[in-house]
């Protein structure tokens, strides 16, 4: 991988998961969606496909292709995600619980694709050792954390948590490539 493709996947890897919990917290401050937030929420969701083929490829020859198949499920489940992000902006929809209900077994399918595909890529990250273990671990314990959390009735607030998780495990991974590509340019 060359390295402007590095650090765009680096910059991509920290500052998309970054805007994707900005937007959690504010619909949590509006007490739903907003226009704005919503608009964040698609550019935050854009990238996510080519962010993880991007850590994926930046592991590799270590990384096992179970870390392929789990980037692509975990891609494609927020090419979705930002459709119905599109969705809930056309549609005028006023929070979360609105969305779900309108998208319903879609929704619920896309979110369970995000959790096979973020479970593998987790798992293979971890296993490939090229980022720091935190960074595949707090991952792994948003993506367990959203899981388990679908199943309970709790406040929408709660996933967010596992969001956060997620993405700050993202946000790691981001942050450990940037630095290596750093360090890599000091040796020459």
């Amino acid at each position: 991988m060359d390295d402007l493709t590095r650090r765009l996947i680096s910059f991509g890897a920290i500052l998309a998961p970054a805007l994707h919990t900005f937007t959690d917290v504010v619909e949590w401050l509006a007490g739903g969606f907003t226009t704005e937030q919503l608009w964040l929420n698609y550019f935050a969701f854009l990238p996510v496909p080519i962010i993880l083929i991007g850590l994926y490829a930046a592991q590799r020859p270590l990384i096992s292709y179970l870390g392929l198949a789990g980037a692509i499920l975990y891609g494609f489940a927020f090419v979705y995600f930002a459709h119905s992000t599109q969705f809930a902006l056309t549609e005028n929809i006023a929070d979360y619980e609105a969305l779900w209900d309108r998208l319903g077994t879609v929704y619920t399918a896309n979110g369970a694709m995000m959790v096979v595909g973020g479970i593998a890529f987790g798992v293979a990250s971890f296993r490939a050792c090229v980022f720091p273990k935190w960074t595949s671990t707090l991952f792994l314990a948003g993506v367990f954390l959203n899981l388990l959390l679908s199943f309970l009735p709790v406040p929408e607030i709660m996933q967010t948590l596992g969001t956060a998780l997620r993405n700050a495990g993202l946000i790691g991974m981001g942050w450990s490539l940037l630095l290596s590509d750093a360090m890599s340019g000091i040796d020459e």
